[in-house]
């Protein structure tokens, strides 16, 4: 039942697109997100319905779309360039096929974060993408909250719609979206059109942040724990009453610990000893080896270049016989590690090239949002009140994912890569905005200086 009623909500979607070719994007959106092809075992899965929601999206706006205020970006070259890069790494990586492998969904995600933000040209479609991603993201939220507060959370054990610990459903990875879409939550609850700002609708957002924020407590996520530390400063930007915040949070804080189970606290006690870990050991002397191997091969050396690796550590080991308690030095060998962080995923696999376009396309993406918040934050029209706090709220999703990022491989993450084409599309909006309006000054000021002079005593109008 499960499985017709998936295909039959992608059919409808597909159906719709008809009609309005832009329901083609949010499809492709709701099924790169969700993956429903994975969560059916047959008619959802018989289908290629990613690749046709992905046709369908370019063929629609290439056919019905008017394409007014359409611009080529500075960071949709960037992505350009590195989609480009990344082929060229994939033809000469160490791992031919698993290279291979990863490609098949990586230019897949960079060709569409190119493509997304000039079919978001307007106010309620910009709205409506992200709306799509929320909700389609907090289903998955929303099920996994419930199982965690119901008691079936645990580090790996937290069973999600698709059990394959990829994409969007690795734990750490759902944990940092989890956070991520929370300031995007509200932005849509507080300056939403489609679903107007109402009770139910403000509900439902503490509800799902509530469901957001046990995400990293049901997965045993350290990076999660960061995430919601990192986003709960940065909110204090836009806080009215800062100390009636900081206190709420506080209380919160505390009346949350004693519902926490003692597995989840042993896990979060390892980020202040992270070299008592193996986990985190190992990570660190990945990074040592990404480091070295970059310096031989600068260009990279393909996806999944850490297949090569190969090291040996010590580390701690605490052991307990009757009352005496031991602690040795033990050796550890290792190989084939992934890299756990996105800075050195790239560094090793697009190489010195790769890392700076990656840096620069985040960079980027964080001085626009905050030349966007401060240039229309103190407009007064009824239409011109929404942007600002949008880019707030992209804005701090960067900064989540970069947190995140740094202890995850997730560079090239679906999601994170849909709301850099949402950022390139709400800058374009101002962009477009502000010509517009300052057009019209000009041709206000014009038609002014062509006025007739009157006569100061009330006659003709000046003759020169």
């Amino acid at each position: 039942m499960l499985d017709l009623a998936l295909f039959l909500f992608v059919m409808t979607l597909f159906a719709l697109g008809i009609r309005r070719p832009f329901i083609w994007v949010l499809a492709y959106l709701y099924i790169d997100v969700l993956a429903p092809q994975k969560i059916g075992w047959a008619l959802a899965s018989a289908f290629p319905i990613s690749f046709i929601a992905f046709l369908l999206a370019f063929a629609g706006w290439a056919i019905a779309d008017t394409k007014s205020g359409t611009r080529f970006t500075v960071r949709q070259g960037i992505l350009a360039v590195l989609l480009l890069y990344c082929f060229w790494t994939t033809q000469n990586a160490d791992f031919p096929i698993d290279a291979a492998f990863k490609w098949e969904w990586v230019w897949k995600a960079l060709v569409f974060a190119i493509f997304l933000p000039f079919t978001l040209t307007t106010r309620l479609r910009i709205e409506a993408a992200l709306l799509t991603l929320v909700l389609t993201a907090g289903a998955i939220i929303i099920s996994a909250g419930m199982k965690t507060a119901l008691g079936g959370g645990g580090y790996g054990s937290l069973y999600l719609f698709v059990n394959d610990n990829s994409n969007i459903y690795e734990s750490s990875t759902l944990a940092t979206v989890a956070v991520a879409i929370i300031p995007i939550t509200w932005w849509l609850a507080r300056h939403g059109t489609i679903f107007p700002p109402d009770w139910r609708v403000k509900t439902f957002a503490a509800l799902l942040t509530f469901a957001c924020l046990l995400i990293p407590v049901g997965t045993e996520a350290r990076t999660g724990l960061l995430c919601i530390a990192v986003l709960g400063v940065m909110l204090l930007r836009d806080a009215k009453r800062r100390f009636t915040y900081i206190a709420l949070a506080a209380a919160l804080g505390v009346v949350a610990l004693p519902f926490l189970p003692q597995s989840w606290y042993d896990r979060m006690a390892t980020i202040t000893q992270p070299s008592g870990d193996q986990s985190a050991s190992t990570r660190m002397a990945v990074w040592d080896w990404t480091i070295d191997y970059a310096a031989e091969n600068p260009l990279g050396g393909g996806f999944d270049a850490y297949r090569g690796n190969s090291f040996t550590y010590r580390m701690p080991v605490t052991e307990t016989e009757g009352n005496t308690t031991s602690v040795e030095m033990k050796k550890v060998t290792d190989d084939s590690r992934a890299y756990h962080s996105s800075v050195f995923e790239m560094l090793g696999e697009q190489g010195y090239p790769g890392l700076i376009l990656w840096l620069a396309l985040h960079a980027i993406g964080l001085i626009q949002m905050e030349k966007v918040r401060r240039r229309w934050r103190h407009k007064q029209g009824g239409a011109e009140q929404w942007q600002a706090p949008l880019a707030s709220a992209l804005q701090f999703a960067q900064i989540v994912y970069l947190v995140g990022a740094l202890f995850q491989g997730i560079a090239y993450q679906p999601v994170i890569l849909m709301l850099i084409g949402a950022q390139i599309a709400l800058a374009n909006h101002c962009r477009m905005r502000e010509s517009a309006r300052a057009e019209a000054d000009r041709l206000a000021a014009r038609q002014t200086r062509r006025q007739p002079r009157a006569d100061p005593v009330g006659g003709d109008p000046a003759m020169p």
